[in-house]
């Protein structure tokens, strides 16, 4: 909400994660992201497990941020129902 907040933006994504080759645990191994969306209902955390190669990671994390957006944004009704990511 704080980017929100600063920006005037409608809409906020935020992604976080390990993305390896090094700094995973047995509790957050490598491929593990954090993706957030934030809006005017709400703020959203979804948690994946991707692929473990950093650039890879990297690209499907950010993909996968904006796509849940899209996702949110199309639905326009109720923007924080369930969504299969």
């Amino acid at each position: 909400q704080g980017a929100r907040k600063r920006s005037g933006a409608d809409w906020a994504v935020s992604v976080t994660g390990i993305a390896g080759p090094g700094g995973g645990s047995p509790g957050k191994p490598v491929g593990l992201v954090y993706l957030g969306i934030a809006g005017a209902e709400g703020v959203e955390t979804i948690e994946k497990k991707l692929v473990p190669e950093r650039k890879t990671f990297k690209a499907m994390a950010s993909q996968s941020a904006l796509d849940l957006l899209r996702r949110k944004i199309q639905k326009g009704a109720h923007p924080f129902s369930k969504t299969e990511v």
